[in-house]
């Protein structure tokens, strides 16, 4: 097999930040490397084609069943053609790719199913204690790298070998390619974010999404950023109904489908962060500021690992509670900041922009 990396982007825009990185310091690594990004619609092609100028050893390929999209605005989440039909179309390429990255469990039905020689690495994407652990597809990866030496534990409690594991840091925090601040609202109030969770089970959207929603505007006194999980769409499709009524009101920012949603923008723009149990509280936390989390579903949490983060701010067990939760986190706020900083420090490991080099390094690795 000749010597190169494929990279495979042909999920959700969730995933481009987590993988992205990598793809610059294996770049930055070894300048004569053939590195291959696989893309499924024209919006990856588009994104990954401005970032990667410059980069000679680069070449973007369009996988079998490739969306052109020209009505998609760059980076809005766009339709997928179906995952399964596209990998295994895919995979006469990837016969004779040595070392193929991924960010998603999809792509593992490959090494999971077939006797292949080409080595599957695949990284975590999301953080938090939420997070699914040990899916026997990933022990079909050569490596699976991850960001906190927590996930690398877990992962071998649940039956996985130590050498498959590699603590890398969180990829995602290195990634520059941000969309640009923008003034979003004309009136310098306080920013909430919020970001329902996409899961029934897990979300507050289905109970309480629209009130708490209605309850912030009509208080008068807080920005809001509505940028839900980017999937909750797919299971709510009331949801763009619902945001569509919200356009040209005062004080509201609702996004569904932009790369804003995914690359770090919102959470780095908020001041207060509004939620259940997405793991962008996690990547909000690395700039410690207050939190509020919605227990729509009145989940006994104090002692369940799987709610560890809401140790991070108060937690609203009733919607007449919210706004006054909301008011008392700034005040409140000092009292949870050693625990986001020792939250983010177990869920993320290093933030400081060394992870892409070390998942870079695990790259190189499975070549030799």
């Amino acid at each position: 097999m000749t010597r190169k990396v494929a990279f495979l982007f042909l999920g959700e825009t969730l995933l481009i930040p987590h993988l992205y990185p990598i793809v610059e310091a294996l770049a930055a690594a070894e300048p004569t490397l053939p590195i291959e990004l696989w893309v499924s619609t024209s919006v990856h092609e588009a994104l990954l084609a401005r970032w990667s100028t410059g980069l000679g050893q680069v070449t973007i390929r369009r996988a079998p069943g490739f969306r052109a999209l020209p009505g998609h605005a760059e980076g809005d989440n766009p339709p997928l053609p179906p995952k399964l039909p596209t990998l295994f179309r895919l995979l006469p390429h990837l016969l004779r790719t040595p070392v193929v990255v991924c960010a998603e469990q999809t792509s593992l039905w490959l090494p999971a199913t077939l006797p292949l020689r080409t080595r599957f690495i695949d990284t975590f994407h999301g953080a938090g204690s939420m997070m699914a652990r040990g899916h026997w597809r990933r022990r079909a990866g050569w490596r699976t790298l991850v960001a906190a030496e927590r996930d690398r534990q877990a992962l071998i409690d649940g039956g996985d070998a130590p050498e498959r594991i590699v603590t890398t840091g969180y990829v995602k925090a290195a990634f520059r390619q941000r969309t640009p601040a923008a003034r979003l609202f004309a009136d310098p109030r306080p920013v909430i974010l919020y970001t329902p969770h996409w899961q029934a089970h897990r979300s507050s959207w289905w109970r309480w999404g629209p009130e708490v929603v209605e309850r912030i505007l009509a208080d008068g006194r807080y920005n809001l950023i509505f940028a839900p999980h980017q999937r909750l769409v797919e299971r709510a499709p009331e949801l763009r109904g619902f945001v569509a009524g919200l356009a040209g009101r005062a004080g509201v920012h609702a996004d569904l489908d932009s790369f804003a949603m995914v690359d770090g923008s919102y959470t780095a723009a908020a001041d207060l962060y509004l939620g259940d149990t997405s793991s962008q509280v996690v990547e909000y936390m690395m700039r410690p500021r207050p939190c509020v989390f919605l227990n729509a579903l009145g989940a006994d949490w104090v002692d369940d690992p799987s709610y560890a983060m809401w140790g991070a701010g108060a937690v609203v067990d009733s919607l007449d509670a919210l706004i006054p939760a909301i008011d008392a986190a700034p005040a409140l706020h000092p009292g949870y900041r050693a625990f986001q900083t020792r939250f983010v420090e177990t869920a993320l490991g290093d933030v400081a922009g060394g992870a892409p080099a070390r998942a870079a390094q695990a790259v190189l690795a499975a070549l030799r």
